[in-house]
């Protein structure tokens, strides 16, 4: 393939995306959660109500809470109030851009293309950190997580996150409190997000990184992360050579340009200057035409 700046908008064509199904019990156990949650929710005259209630109308959000609670009523209820109170907070999904986009002129956090079940890739390259730690980078995060869910395809829930560490030093890599504030939005606030998380070029000196967060994961999340966490994978085994960075043994040359980059993002899932948006489905319905065209 040539070379090219231009981000991935769609899975490839032969790409499969199986939606989960659901016995008759566990959809009624779902649709009582919506309803749950509909009794929790902030009034119509908050100015976040809209934003609120957009999440929540989501197909898969209150089936993650229902997953992530092993099917146990109270325990959905309780993680998805604690989730409402934790957005209306940090409101993730009207982060403005510009608010972080200095965060991403590296690289070091990129959305750009689809493993082969249809799940949005974010690569993480801790050795391209170019600022300070500060809450702004975990706002950045957050900011990268909604926009791979905003390009997942339909009936695609979870996410392939891609670990890099290449070049990461000591200095670079997250200290643990950050890695601890991370990882307690991730499994507390974005449930059954992860769907696959591939770690490569690891050297053994950040081994011990791995080992002292492990504590502050509830023993769910570590069972499961040591199931989906994989070590120097094959990843062309999972994601298809035309959707995988050719850093990483794949096709796909993509040269990433700073500018081109974010203003591609931002189109794609229709954010505006002040994190609101446009009609997010149908500006990714038009870049995925276009591409396939």
């Amino acid at each position: 393939m040539a070379k090219t700046s231009l981000v991935h908008p769609a899975p490839s064509a032969e790409t499969v995306v199986r939606p989960r199904d659901y016995s008759d019990e566990q959809r009624r156990q779902i649709q009582d959660l919506r309803e749950y949650a509909q009794t929790i929710t902030l009034p119509e005259s908050d100015p976040y109500y809209v934003w609120e209630q957009r999440w929540l109308d989501k197909p898969d959000t209150c089936e993650r809470y229902m997953r992530a609670a092993k099917w146990k009523f109270e325990d959905a209820k309780k993680r998805i109030k604690s989730t409402l109170e934790w957005r209306r907070d940090f409101k993730p999904d009207l982060i403005p851009p510009d608010e972080v986009k200095i965060e991403s002129e590296t690289g070091k956090i990129i959305v750009n293309g689809f493993d082969r079940d249809g799940r949005t890739i974010i690569y993480m390259r801790p050795g391209r950190e170019n600022t300070a730690q500060s809450p702004r980078q975990l706002r950045h995060l957050v900011w990268c997580l909604e926009r791979a869910k905003d390009l997942a395809p339909p009936g695609q829930d979870s996410i392939c996150i891609i670990v890099d560490y290449k070049s990461t030093t000591l200095r670079t890599n997250p200290s643990v409190s950050v890695a601890r504030k991370v990882l307690n939005i991730l499994q507390h606030h974005y449930v059954e997000t992860l769907g696959r998380g591939l770690v490569v070029n690891m050297p053994g000196i950040l081994a011990f990184f791995y080992k002292a967060i492990a504590p502050f994961m509830d023993p769910v999340t570590r069972d499961k992360a040591c199931f989906l966490i994989r070590f120097n994978p094959d990843l062309l085994e999972l994601i298809p050579a035309e959707q995988l960075d050719a850093d990483f043994g794949g096709k796909f040359e993509y040269e990433f340009e700073p500018e081109s980059y974010w203003n591609q993002i931002v189109s794609l899932c229709g954010i505006a200057p002040d994190g609101t948006r446009s009609d997010i489905e149908e500006s990714i319905a038009s870049a995925r035409k276009m591409s396939n065209s």
